[in-house]
C-alpha cells in the first residue's frame, strides 16, 4: 500500500511537527509532502534521510523568511500535489494541507491541529497585531482571509475522516466545517521529563515570546508581587516588550538547552501557562516533572490539568486573561499547594505519552482502512479488486 503525508510547512521543530515524526515513524515507507521546508541543520533529525516533496512556493523570492505572506498562493500550492497514486492520503493539517485532491478509491484522514485561526474565530485579533486594522492593505488581508475561508470551507468535504488533537479542537472542527471527529491527543515525549529532588521557592514559564502566548499578562502580573521570583524562558518578537515590563523578580533567561530546561522544571514551585491553546505541550511536560500548573481556564489546559476541585488535582485554574485574575488563582494554590501530589502530576502527564498515540493512531487508521475497503467493495461489488483492498 502506497501512503502520503502531507503537512503544513517545514521551518522547526515544535508541536505540530512532533506529531509528524511519529507518522513517519508509524509509517517508515510513506512519502512526505510539504508547501516549503527550511528546517535548520541541527533540527533535522526528526526528518531523518526522507526527502520532502516541496511546492513552487519554496522556489518564491524570500520565501524562506517570508513564506507566511505567501499564504494567498498556498490553496493552489497544495492542490499541486498529485496524489493519484497513492492509497492512504494523512493530512498533518493546522492551514491547508487537508486541501490537497484525492480520489473517490482513496482514503484520506487529516490530522487536524486546528481549523485556520487566523481565517476563522481569530481573523480580527491576526489583524489587529499585523497593524491592519483599516486603509487598503486592510481591505486587501480580509478579502483575503474571505476568499481563504470558502476554499476551507469546501475542502473539508474531500476528508474522510478527521481527527483531532483535543476536544477543544473537535469542538472547532464542528463549529467550523460541521463535521464530527475522533481525538486523539497528540504525542509528548513525557518520559524524558521526570520528578526531581529538590524544589525551590520560584515559579516558571517557557514559551516562545509571541503576541497569543501572554507572556507579557505573566511578566506583568509578578512585576506587581515583588515577594514572588518569576524565571521566564524562551525567545521570540516579544521579547524586547517582555524585557521592558520585568521586575528585578523575573529573570528573563531567552532559550535554554534542555537539560536547563528539564532542571527549572523540575525544581520549580509552579509553571504558568496564560495562553488559549489547541493543544498545550508545554504545561504537560510541566506535570510530568510533579510540577503544578497555575492556567488559563480556556482551550485545551481544560483536558490536560485537573484543577483544585477535582479529586487528584493537578494546579489551578484563573477565567480571564487579566492580572487579578492571575494573581487571586496563585494565591488560591499558594493556600492549596499541599493537596497536590507531584506523583498526581506525573500520572498525569503519562495520559499523553507517545506510546499511547502511537497505539490508537495505527489502530485508528487499521480500522478506517478496513472499513473503506467493505465500503468500496460494497459500491464497486462487480470488481473483484480495488486499490485499497489490495494493501
Amino acid at each position: 500500500m502506497k501512503i502520503a503525508i502531507v503537512h503544513d510547512w517545514l521551518v522547526t521543530y515544535a508541536g505540530a511537527e512532533r506529531v509528524l515524526e511519529q507518522l513517519l515513524s508509524l509509517y517508515p515507507t510513506a512519502d512526505l509532502f510539504s508547501l516549503v521546508e527550511f528546517v535548520p541543520p541541527g533540527e533535522r533529525q526528526f526528518l531523518g534521510n526522507r526527502k520532502v516533496r516541496i511546492s513552487f512556493i519554496q522556489r518564491l523570492p524570500a520565501a524562506r523568511r517570508f513564506y507566511r505572506q505567501y499564504l494567498p498562493l498556498m490553496p493552489l500550492a497544495v492542490e499541486q500535489f498529485d496524489l493519484s497514486g497513492y492509497d492512504l492520503v494523512i493530512s498533518s493539517s493546522h492551514a491547508v494541507a487537508k486541501g490537497v485532491l484525492t480520489g473517490p478509491d482513496q482514503l484520506h484522514v487529516c490530522f487536524c491541529h486546528s481549523p485556520m485561526r487566523y481565517a476563522w474565530d481569530l481573523q480580527h485579533q491576526y489583524l489587529r497585531e499585523l497593524g491592519l486594522t483599516s486603509g487598503l492593505r486592510a481591505g486587501i488581508a480580509r478579502y483575503v482571509l474571505h476568499r481563504l475561508r470558502s476554499w476551507d470551507l469546501r475542502t473539508a468535504t474531500g476528508v474522510d475522516h478527521f481527527v483531532a488533537n483535543s476536544d477543544f479542537v473537535a469542538r472547532r472542527i464542528w463549529k467550523t466545517y460541521r463535521r464530527r471527529s475522533v481525538v486523539i491527543y497528540p504525542p509528548v515525549d513525557v518520559e524524558a521529563f521526570f520528578p526531581g529532588l529538590v524544589r525551590d521557592n520560584y515559579y516558571v514559564t517557557a514559551s516562545r515570546l509571541v503576541p497569543y502566548k501572554r507572556i507579557d499578562l505573566i511578566v506583568e502580573a509578578f512585576s506587581s508581587t515583588p515577594q514572588r521570583r518569576l524565571l521566564v524562558i524562551g525567545d521570540g518578537p516579544e521579547a524586547q516588550k517582555i524585557r521592558r515590563k520585568a521586575a528585578p523578580n523575573i529573570e528573563l533567561l531567552g532559550r535554554q538547552p534542555f537539560p536547563i530546561l528539564l532542571e527549572h522544571l523540575q525544581r520549580a514551585r509552579a509553571f504558568v501557562f496564560a495562553a488559549e491553546e489547541d493543544f498545550g505541550i508545554a504545561p504537560v511536560e510541566a506535570q510530568a516533572c510533579g510540577t503544578p500548573v497555575i492556567a488559563y481556564a480556556r482551550g485545551r489546559a481544560l483536558e490536560s490539568i485537573r484543577g483544585s476541585t477535582d479529586s487528584h488535582p493537578t494546579g489551578e485554574f484563573f477565567p480571564e486573561q487579566s492580572v487579578p485574575s492571575l494573581l487571586a488563582a496563585i494565591e488560591r494554590f499558594e493556600r492549596n499547594s499541599r493537596s497536590i501530589d507531584p506523583m498526581a502530576c506525573r500520572q498525569n502527564a503519562l495520559r499523553f505519552s507517545v506510546k499511547r498515540f502511537r497505539l490508537e493512531f495505527a489502530e485508528y487508521i487499521s480500522r478506517e482502512l478496513r472499513r473503506s475497503v467493505d465500503t468500496n467493495t460494497e459500491i464497486a461489488c462487480d470488481s473483484p479488486a480495488i486499490p485499497l483492498g489490495q494493501a
